[in-house]
């Protein structure tokens, strides 16, 4: 790692978080968070001053985080969707959304406070528009987005010397929108949605305001074509 600002980004072996990695490489140094190490090596090969960093974001430990010295950015990009009726909902669902969207988020989080706190640093929570609306057949999820925006807005008044910012993209051209039109049973066409580029770049743009603003709340729509 070199003297620029460091970004830790979970999600980043694909879709938006793999967005949001390219973005911020101008100007951070990377370490790229998940567990698929061969696909975090890819996308960090791509990228000067980036570098994989594979753990399992739902048994996070302080181990995992070795010598970690500075952050300034933490971006929480992974995430899951299991979609369907609510009376159809197992307890393992609920579980499985919350630990990865949510536990995951809160844990990692608190395990690198102190060094976000010493660079007066910034969270970045990838919510969703689901994280707005709860619409049929999308109750857990929606629940653990909503859950998700309370977390941030709750960490932006209890760590007043941090940044933090939910973005909430509409639907996005990634591997896991393509998942969820396989649960909705419809057609995947991703020049209907939003290019994960374009997330990225909101991100960069919250990520380098500068610091006298504070930017809280990012919503990205995709435009009608």
């Amino acid at each position: 790692m070199s003297d620029r600002p460091v970004a830790l980004v979970t999600g980043a072996s694909s879709g938006i978080g793999s967005a949001i990695a390219r973005s911020l490489a101008p100007t951070h140094d990377l370490l790229l968070g998940g567990r698929d190490e061969t696909s975090l090596s890819l996308v960090a090969a791509e990228l000067p001053g980036a570098q994989a960093w594979p753990f399992d974001l739902t048994n996070v430990a302080s181990a995992d985080l070795g010598p970690l010295q500075r952050l300034d950015v933490l971006v929480h990009s992974a995430g899951v969707a299991l979609l369907g009726p609510l009376a159809e909902a197992s307890p393992a669902d609920w579980r499985t959304t919350f630990d990865v969207n949510v536990f995951a988020v809160a844990e990692l989080t608190n395990l690198v406070l102190p060094q976000l706190r010493a660079a007066s640093g910034h969270v970045v929570l990838i919510n969703s528009g689901a994280g707005l609306n709860a619409n049929p057949g999308w109750g857990v999820y929606a629940a653990s987005k909503f859950a998700l925006r309370a977390y941030a807005d709750a960490l932006r008044a209890d760590e007043p010397s941090l940044r933090v910012t939910s973005v909430f993209p509409g639907r996005t051209a990634t591997p896991m929108q393509q998942d969820v039109r396989r649960q909705e049973g419809g057609d995947y066409d991703s020049s209907q949605y939003i290019d994960p580029a374009s997330v990225g770049r909101a991100v960069a743009s919250a990520v380098l305001a500068t610091p006298d603003a504070h930017i809280t709340d990012v919503m990205v729509r995709p435009r009608p074509r």
